[in-house]
C-alpha cells in the first residue's frame, strides 16, 4: 500500500470544486490514506487517486498535491470517469 498523507491542508479553489463535484472530505481523506495510487507528476507534486462508486458508476478520484511544504497543500479535486486512462497497472497486477 502506498504511503499515506497525514499532514495537509486544502486550498480554497480545491474546497470550491470539492463542494461543486459533490466530493466528501471521507473520500478525499481515504485517497490521502495511501488505498489508491500516488503518481509522481513533478519534483514537489504527486496525484493520490483512489477508484470510488457514485450512483452505481466508478470513477477515479484524482487529489492533485504539493507535497513540497509542511503541510502539504491539495490544489485541486476532481473526479473522472476515464479510470483506464489514468489508473496504473502495476508490476503484482492491478491494486
Amino acid at each position: 500500500m502506498p504511503d499515506p498523507l497525514a499532514e495537509y491542508i486544502i486550498k480554497p479553489h480545491a474546497l470550491m470544486e470539492m463542494g461543486r463535484r459533490l466530493i466528501t472530505l471521507d473520500q478525499v481523506a481515504r485517497a490521502l490514506a495511501g488505498h489508491g495510487q500516488i503518481l509522481d507528476v513533478r519534483p514537489g507534486r504527486k496525484i493520490y487517486q483512489d477508484r470510488i462508486a457514485v450512483g452505481g458508476k466508478e470513477y477515479l478520484l484524482r487529489v492533485v498535491v504539493d507535497v513540497d511544504r509542511l503541510p502539504a497543500e491539495i490544489v485541486t479535486i476532481y473526479r473522472t470517469s476515464k479510470t483506464a486512462k489514468y489508473w496504473r497497472k502495476t508490476d503484482e497486477g492491478d491494486i
